[in-house]
Order: C-alpha cells, then sequence, then structure tokens
C-alpha cells in the first residue's frame, strides 16, 4: 500500500523559512509525479509545485523564486523548502504521488506564519 507522510510544519514569522518533507512507502522514483498542494480551512485546496520523475519542476505564480521542491531518490523523500514565508503563505500542506495513472495524498502538516 502507497503512503505518503508529511513532516516539517510549524509555526514560524514571516520571512522565515521551513523545509518540509514528504516521505513514500516505495521508491519515489517510481511516481511519474509529486506534487505539494496546500489548503486552508473553507478554501479550495491548491496547488503549490511539482516535480517529475525527470526532476523537472513547476510552481504556482505566487511562490516562485520562494519555494522550492526536490528529490532524494535514495531516502525517498521529496522536500519542500519554503523562503521568504508570509502570512498568506499560512496553510495545511499536502504531499501528492501519482503512481500507475492514481493519485495518492499524504494527510498534510501546518504551517502557519506569523506577520
Amino acid at each position: 500500500q502507497v503512503q505518503l507522510v508529511e513532516s516539517g510544519g510549524g509555526l514560524v514569522q514571516a520571512g522565515e523559512s521551513l523545509r518540509l518533507s514528504c516521505a513514500a512507502s516505495g521508491r519515489i522514483s517510481s511516481f511519474a509525479i509529486m506534487d505539494w498542494y496546500r489548503q486552508v480551512p473553507g478554501k479550495q485546496r491548491e496547488f503549490v509545485g511539482s516535480i517529475t520523475v525527470g526532476g523537472v519542476t513547476n510552481y504556482r505564480d505566487s511562490v516562485k523564486g520562494r519555494f522550492t521542491i526536490s528529490a532524494d531518490n535514495a531516502k525517498n523523500l521529496v522536500y519542500l523548502q519554503m523562503d521568504s514565508l508570509k502570512p498568506e503563505d499560512t496553510a495545511i500542506y499536502y504531499c501528492r504521488g501519482v503512481l500507475g495513472g492514481v493519485a495518492y495524498w499524504g494527510r498534510g502538516t501546518q504551517v502557519t506564519v506569523s506577520s
């Protein structure tokens, strides 16, 4: 069974950094793509960024230049490095992986950015 587990969330002040991790139960190189999404209560879950098996990354405009996604295939980890955090980045962050056409989600980790 495929499992994704996020970690690294917390409370930080505006301008600070956090690094989120997504641990996969299997080889992350098996996933066609791995994404990060975020959700604020009462709002739709929104795409943050992604990384393909080939290492190509893509980001939503509001985080470009501040967030970086990377993968460590040896450790089966995907990272979301978040710099220059803003209060509007406050959300639950979810990891998603697509394997064999099926999307798998983690349970999320809370990120809170105070002003």
